[in-house]
């Protein structure tokens, strides 16, 4: 990737409601320069979306668990990221080495709601899962460098 798609990249991450204005002022472009390289960093999926970066202590969902899955048959198809999609309260799911099978990232309001969901996860994959509750992030989500 060229340095200039480099330093959009960077700079729509850390803004993504960016203007092509104020992004082609801010790397020597004309706007439609700048539009046009957005579009094909659209295009070319290095730019896959824009979103909202959501305060969860604020949205009611203070807790965030990291729990490991493991599938209770080992023969069984491995379907469970199609088995788990729909559970709103799993932000993430990633697919590990190692003994767990997947990790996933999970929001909740407290304790009591982590325990529900621990038991829909199980019931609805036919997984084991061990649970590591956050304390604190110190960060996440990290932008690119911009340079």
């Amino acid at each position: 990737m060229e340095e200039l798609d480099r330093r959009i990249v960077g700079m729509l991450a850390a803004d993504g409601r960016m203007s092509f204005t104020d992004l082609g002022r801010a790397l020597g472009l004309s706007t439609s320069a700048a539009h046009q390289r957005v579009r094909r960093l659209e295009e070319r999926g290095v730019i896959r979306g824009y979103r909202a970066l959501i305060d969860h202590d604020a949205a009611g969902n203070p807790l965030t668990a990291l729990i490991s899955v493991t599938p209770v048959d080992p023969a069984a198809p491995d379907d469970v990221p199609d088995r788990l999609r729909d559970l709103t309260e799993l932000d993430s799911c990633y697919s590990v080495a190692g003994e767990e099978s997947y990790v996933l990232q999970a929001r909740v309001a407290g304790p009591l709601q982590l325990e529900e969901l621990l038991a829909r996860i199980r019931a609805a994959a036919s997984v084991t899962t061990h649970t590591t509750v956050v304390l604190s992030t110190p960060w996440e989500d990290r932008l690119p460098p911009a340079d």
